[in-house]
């Protein structure tokens, strides 16, 4: 599902290729955004402006999306961009994210190379059983002059991620495991140093 619900101070935007099921709407306000709904699910009048909004941007993948029609700011890039691992799970990338000719803010993005919908998360590395730590080995690495700015992700040929621009990969609880302007991260699975590629994908065939 994809599309735009109008509202009377806001339209919510959602991307269904994106959604990674986090509950983070329906959480947040069940009046706004109605769980199992047989129909319409998400009620833009139903709340506050500046409650969808703070929802709106807590949701991980970028699925929910939003434009005010009351005058106030629309989402914003971070000022940090940030590439978050998730314990035995996704990375979830908080930047000015440009990707495929889109641009956008958030982003949950596959790294145990099962997911049916690549390059994004679609739960698979549950049913896959995969297992990487959200709290690898950190490094000492220099500040970076910029930290923000447009971040280039590009899923290379039955490889890595290829990010471009500034970013910091953090692990689940915040602590920077490195500072870059350039790196490539793994999402066949297997890289014996995740979060980052040490081209097992050749070895294993990884096709994506």
């Amino acid at each position: 599902m994809a599309g735009t619900v109008e509202g009377e101070k806001i339209d919510v935007g959602f991307a269904g290729k994106r959604c990674i099921h986090s509950r983070n709407c329906v959480l947040g306000d069940p009046h706004v955004f109605e769980p199992n709904a047989p129909g319409q699910w998400i009620h833009p009048d139903a709340a506050s402006v500046e409650k969808i909004v703070a929802i709106a941007e807590s949701c991980p993948s970028g699925a929910i999306t939003y434009v005010r029609k009351d005058g106030g700011p629309q989402e914003q890039p971070p000022v940090v961009n940030t590439v978050r691992l998730r314990e035995n799970g996704p990375l979830a990338v908080h930047a000015e994210i440009v990707l495929d000719g889109e641009t956008f803010y958030r982003a949950t993005l596959c790294r145990c190379g099962a997911s049916e919908n690549k390059p994004f998360c679609d739960g698979s590395h549950n049913k896959a059983g995969f297992a990487a730590t959200g709290e690898p080995p950190l490094k000492d690495t220099p500040a970076l002059e910029a930290r923000n700015g447009p971040l280039k992700v590009t899923p290379t040929a039955n490889g890595p991620l290829k990010l471009e621009g500034n970013v910091e990969i953090v692990t689940g609880t915040g602590h920077t495991i490195d500072r870059t302007q350039r790196t490539f991260l793994c999402r066949c699975g297997h890289s014996a140093n995740k979060p980052f590629c040490d081209n097992t994908h050749k070895k294993i065939g990884f096709v994506a």
